[in-house]
């Protein structure tokens, strides 16, 4: 079975950019495939998921299915406001 190449948004880049200027350790997941987010996130000891969507983009089936069964902190995100949003998020908790 061949595996397809992974896709990365066009906002990923300035998104992940934001997150390390906020202090925020970062690491893509997107050749991970099978619906996992794209990125691994963490903060102050918290550790969270982000799913980098542009524009009207929706979940595909795989990303349906494992966001459906995930248990931990998984999120999406459009723009660098809601991804630093997130992590303001979890810089909070601690």
């Amino acid at each position: 079975m061949s595996r397809r190449a992974a896709k990365v948004d066009a906002n990923q880049s300035i998104i992940v950019d934001a997150l390390r200027a906020a202090g925020v350790s970062v690491q893509s997941l997107a050749e991970v495939g099978d619906g996992c987010p794209d990125l691994l996130c963490g903060i102050n000891g918290f550790n969270f998921l982000i799913e980098i969507k542009s524009g009207n983009e929706t979940f595909n089936s795989r990303q349906k299915a494992w966001h459906s069964g995930w248990r931990g902190n998984a999120h999406v995100a459009r723009t660098v406001e809601e991804a630093l949003a997130i992590a303001e998020h979890y810089r909070r908790r601690s």
